[in-house]
């Protein structure tokens, strides 16, 4: 075997690749000369389109204009996908959209359409953040032959405070009253739900956790206080959570549980001491009690937001149980023939 053929052979085999084809000789090839390496490589998964910096949402007030942003991740195929929207966590004060790459790229790998969207938080108040996280599942539906989206599935994943809000996406799923701004047209209501470490309960977040946790969350400067009350301005002193617990029942997840809600998946570290494992566990029972579908995953010794949540068995189980929840069709070819 001449030294040209020896290097079709190894490179051939260091890529895994063999058969007749492969055995063909290199100087048959259009394009070969001497001295070229000669590979074969067969396209193993579709292709992924990322788009950045989506605008979904534009909350116009006399001054101003706010574009809430998303990105979405769009497998490259022509038959209609499934969709998840992730809400990023942020203790109620910032919402990073672009953050847990790890899960948006499994999901989109397994076949979804992944959008990862901003909304409004604190010193903006409740219920800005939820009908900012309706408006994206609209305009998703509003652009669902777009980006290749079934409208009939979409799935909402959050972590922490964005547990909370797909938590309340969810428990609000039909509900009239919480739909504003554009894409007024279309529903909100989900499918699916999924919830790490999230908010059900905005009076007991710190349930559990000893006196000095807990006797944060009694302060008008916590913020899920600001959340409700806003800041100390003015006249305006602020207030306790604990001040109006109607008021914050009715902006609890668990404020709106009445049977009717979508499959939930709950997953919750036991040695969390941010947001009390007490939170899923206390939805979990009130789901189970209203005969909804819901599944709950205490993983023991995890904490909150640290590095089992970004583990392939962790992220595979959420990816998994939203394949169940949501199904996935046929792929079909690749929508496009160029990487273009």
């Amino acid at each position: 075997m001449n030294a040209t053929l020896r290097t079709f052979a190894v490179l051939c085999a260091a890529a895994g690749l063999s058969g007749g084809a492969a055995a063909a000789a290199p100087e048959s090839l259009p394009g070969w000369t001497a001295g070229a390496q000669v590979v074969r490589a067969e396209p193993a998964e579709g292709r992924i389109d990322a788009l950045s910096n989506v605008v979904y949402s534009q909350i116009r007030s006399t001054r101003a204009v706010r574009q809430l942003r998303m990105s979405l991740l769009v497998p490259r195929t022509s038959a209609p996908k499934p969709a998840v929207v992730y809400f990023p966590g942020g203790g109620f004060t910032s919402a990073d959209f672009e953050k847990f790459i790890e899960m948006r790229y499994a999901l989109a790998r397994a076949g979804f359409v992944v959008a990862a969207a901003e909304y409004r938080v604190v010193p903006t108040k409740f219920p800005a953040l939820v009908e900012d996280g309706k408006a994206a599942v609209r305009f998703l539906r509003a652009h669902a032959a777009e980006y290749g989206i079934d409208p009939e599935r979409i799935g909402v994943l959050g972590d922490s405070a964005g547990g909370y809000l797909v938590q309340m996406l969810g428990a609000t799923s039909g509900e009239k009253g919480w739909d504003r701004g554009d894409w007024l047209d279309q529903s909100s209501s989900v499918q699916a739900v999924a919830s790490l470490y999230g908010i059900s309960d905005l009076l007991s977040i710190g349930k559990g956790l000893g006196e000095a946790r807990e006797s944060v969350h009694r302060s008008p400067a916590v913020t899920e206080a600001l959340l409700l009350h806003g800041p100390a301005f003015d006249v305006n002193p602020g207030k306790s959570i604990f001040e109006d617990p109607q008021k914050a029942r009715e902006a609890s997840p668990i404020g709106h549980i009445d049977g009717s809600e979508p499959p939930f998946l709950l997953l919750h570290g036991s040695a969390d001491t941010l947001v009390s494992p007490e939170q899923s566990a206390e939805l979990f029972r009130l789901l189970r009690e209203r005969k909804v579908d819901v599944e709950y995953r205490l993983y023991e010794g995890a904490d909150h937001g640290g590095l089992v949540w970004f583990r392939d068995s962790v992220i595979d189980g959420v990816v998994d149980w939203f394949k169940v929840k949501l199904g996935l069709s046929a792929a079909g070819p690749d929508a496009g023939s160029a990487n273009l």
